[in-house]
């Protein structure tokens, strides 16, 4: 794998990160990693990120026991998002629902709106 510089610096220290379910491709979830929960996330194989409003690390399952393991990492073309594909145990959202991606705003099939 070739190495890359990610930019943490672009967003004040955090980098998004897009979470997919490594089989399906569904979106589960939009997380913030920093360099830590990057490098931890790297050595470790399990999801850990930023918690924005606790403001401290957070492994992804030790609390839930909905451990994310990771399958791959991508970055976008500015180096600035992760799009992570992990395998799922259990739920990825805090509300114990699959996804945290559930409340349907707008469909163009059907056009309906909330």
């Amino acid at each position: 794998m070739t190495e890359v510089k990610l930019d943490f610096q672009k967003q004040g220290g955090l980098i998004p990160a897009i979470i997919l379910d490594h089989t399906s491709k569904e979106v589960l979830m939009l997380a913030y990693l920093n360099e830590e929960a990057y490098q931890l996330t790297r050595t470790s194989g399990q999801m850990w990120y930023w918690s924005r409003s606790r403001q401290e690390l957070w492994h992804k399952g030790a609390t839930s026991g909905h451990y994310q393991t990771v399958k791959k990492i991508t970055a976008d073309c500015d180096l600035d998002t992760l799009l992570i594909e992990v395998d799922q145990l259990g739920a990825a959202c805090h509300t114990g629902a699959k996804s945290c991606f559930f409340h349907p705003i707008w469909d163009e099939k059907d056009g309906k709106t909330d």
